[in-house]
Order: C-alpha cells, then sequence, then structure tokens
C-alpha cells in the first residue's frame, strides 16, 4: 500500500493546464427532472483537454440530497476528492453522482466548499 507521503503532488504547466475562473452565468443541475443545485456562484475548472467542470457552492445544493459515500480518490493536481450519493425526490440513489475536494492543492484552492457532478449522472446546464 502507498502512503501518503509517496503520492506525487503536481502543479498545473503548460503541458496540463488547470485554470478555475467563475462561469459568471446562472447553472441549474437536474437529476430526474428535478432540480438539485441552483447557483449564480459556480465556478469553471477547465484542465487540460478534459471537458470543463462545473463546480457548485455546496450551499447552493437543495438541503438532504446529499449522502456522504465511502467512496475516495486522489488527482495529484487537486488533492484528495471525497464523494457523496444523491438522493432523488422520488426515494432513488445515484451513486457517488458528486465530488469534492475539501482541502484542494493551492493551485485550485478556489473549488474548496463547491461540489461538482458528473456529467452521465446529473444534467448540468449552463443558462446561456
Amino acid at each position: 500500500m502507498v502512503g501518503m507521503t509517496d503520492r506525487p503532488v503536481l502543479q498545473p504547466s503548460s503541458t496540463h493546464p488547470i485554470t478555475v475562473e467563475p462561469t459568471g452565468r446562472h447553472v441549474v443541475v437536474l437529476v430526474d427532472g428535478d432540480v438539485v443545485a441552483e447557483t449564480d456562484a459556480a465556478l469553471t475548472l477547465q484542465e487540460g483537454s478534459y471537458p470543463a467542470v462545473q463546480y457548485i457552492p455546496i450551499a447552493d445544493v437543495v438541503p438532504d440530497r446529499l449522502v456522504r459515500s465511502d467512496t475516495a480518490t486522489y488527482c495529484p493536481f487537486k488533492g484528495d476528492a471525497a464523494y457523496y450519493h444523491l438522493r432523488t425526490t422520488g426515494g432513488g440513489t445515484v451513486t457517488d453522482a458528486v465530488w469534492t475536494y475539501e482541502q484542494p492543492y493551492p493551485a485550485v484552492a478556489a473549488i474548496a466548499g463547491h461540489v461538482a457532478f458528473y456529467p452521465d449522472k446529473a444534467d448540468v446546464r449552463v443558462q446561456p
């Protein structure tokens, strides 16, 4: 098992750029047609050639929709990610639909206190 100190910490660079900017538009997240988050304070994280990700302030997620998961992953650019299941109004659960970096590395410190939704598990809409 690799210890915590053996994990690399990488900085964004010209070969792997990461930017975090205010989205500046209204963002709505729906699951099964229900609004689960809505905000004017989203951040857009663009990492390399990956699709842009909307990070939503956790305070703008509908209360009682997030259920902490045991899942955890590590990104050498952003840090340790924790996950949430998403509870639907119909009583269903969407497994590991949401992730968050509670103590992100300094290069992406702005995403602390924010959550992101997997696009195959939630409909993230950035309004025009």
